[in-house]
């Protein structure tokens, strides 16, 4: 198939709703592989005005949701949906709430380098399975290093100002858009479809967009 799409995905690399709905997509572009898909991740963070060195995630959590039993309801569904997804989130291991920009940064960087897809993967595993700190900036170098990138020269660019405002304004941009929560999907840059939605789900819109574009086409 030659005519793509584009897919546009706004997400949080700390959204659990973010790393279940990429881990939902990702079985139904496995399902259907000659998709015509072709995606973006943009920048969103849940936490604009977090403190740059982050905070302790569990006073993170009960500020967040009125104490300790509004964390814990707030998170029962996350817990449900991701093991559905088949996914072992260590929640005990997340120690911090990071500041995501310099995350983010990483993300753009990536994606210059055709890597974008494996850093948010990389960063979902580094998060959510291993409970390391995506706010820091050896942990980020590391992450970088993983998946083929020159670490030495994030290191850099992350001591620096780097795209800083650049990935602020992205961020305030899909605000003002009208988006308030992640993740968003934006189909063609006409139809967002919100939330974390089952692969049955993509699957269906694949097949309408697969229909659309032999329709035409023929």
């Amino acid at each position: 198939m030659t005519q793509t799409v584009k897919l546009d995905i706004l997400s949080d690399p700390i959204c659990p709703w973010c790393y279940i709905g990429k881990t939902q997509l990702d079985k139904a572009l496995a399902a259907i592989p000659d998709h015509p898909f072709v995606i973006e991740w943009h920048p969103f963070q849940l936490n604009p005005d977090m403190e740059p060195e982050g905070m302790d995630r569990r006073e993170y959590l009960e500020r967040k949701f009125g104490g300790k039993e509004g964390a814990v309801r707030a998170y029962a569904p996350v817990v449900e949906h991701a093991e559905k997804a088949g996914l072992a989130i260590d929640f005990e291991a997340m120690q911090r709430t990071p500041n995501t920009l310099d995350a983010h940064r990483l993300i753009h960087w990536a994606g210059v380098e055709g890597k974008q897809t494996e850093a948010v993967d990389a960063l979902f595993a580094a998060y959510f399975t291993e409970g390391r700190d995506i706010g820091d900036a050896e942990v980020l170098a590391d992450i970088a290093d993983s998946i083929g990138m020159d670490a030495a020269v994030v290191l850099k660019l992350l001591k620096s100002d780097a795209d800083r405002d650049d990935i602020a304004k992205r961020d305030s941009h899909s605000r003002e858009m009208g988006v308030s929560s992640v993740p968003t999907f934006i189909v063609a840059n006409q139809h967002a479809v919100p939330g974390a939605q089952p692969p049955e789900l993509w699957e269906q819109v694949i097949r309408e967009i697969m229909s659309q574009i032999e329709t035409t086409s023929a």
